[in-house]
């Protein structure tokens, strides 16, 4: 009698630790499933498919706070080329300052005003003057919070008809992010409170015209 009590006893113990086992098997394998099925959910996320001359092309996606230092760079930089890069003909000059004050706010409209105002673009015009940007010595900007501010240091280079002028380029603002994006603002940024720190003669080179 007592050993049948036994035998049941051991036997109850083992159903028991067989069916925690069970459980605790169970469990793992849907915690490793969730963990598994998560982790292709976020990878897929970051994937995109392009439809290219009817070929399906996969690309990934990057978070655009990866980003965001090197695209503020390049629209600070494409801002300067566009207003500062500018030929003696009067449809170039208006194509580029068109394509700049897309670019920001009403501070560059009102920079563009007082130098129209001064003659600046009429002199470039009659003086046959070549005014371009070099690549820019630095753009810094600080991310931690918006409107995000960015200082520019470059150069312009002045080509007349005697004498090429290198002259200092620096300039700071903020940069607002947009709600879209357009072929005329790609980025989808657009520049705050700009105003020119220093602009300055560096150096004058003469030309040889012979």
């Amino acid at each position: 009698m007592f050993q049948q009590l036994k035998n049941i006893d051991t036997a109850f113990r083992h159903v028991r630790l067989f069916s925690l086992l069970f459980i605790i098997g169970a469990v793992a394998i849907c915690c490793y499933t969730i963990y598994r099925t998560s982790t292709a959910l976020e990878r897929n996320r970051h994937e995109i498919y392009l439809l290219v001359n009817g070929k399906l092309i996969n690309a990934i996606a990057i978070d655009r706070k990866d980003s965001l230092s090197v695209e503020i760079r390049d629209h600070v930089k494409m801002f300067h080329f566009y207003f500062y890069s500018l030929e003696p003909d009067e449809q170039i000059i208006k194509r580029h300052l068109t394509a700049a004050l897309y670019l920001a706010d009403n501070n560059a409209k009102q920079e563009y005003d007082n130098l129209t105002e001064t003659g600046y673009y009429s002199n470039i015009i009659s003086g046959n003057i070549s005014q371009q940007v070099l690549d820019p010595d630095s753009v810094l900007v600080n991310t931690s919070q918006p409107p995000y501010y960015f200082r520019y240091y470059g150069k312009l280079r002045i080509v007349r008809e005697t004498s090429i002028l290198t002259r200092s380029l620096i300039t700071e603002g903020a940069i607002r992010v947009l709600s879209a994006v357009s072929d005329k603002n790609p980025h989808g940024f657009l520049i705050e409170n700009w105003k020119v720190l220093e602009n300055k003669d560096l150096s004058v080179e003469l030309r040889n015209n012979h």
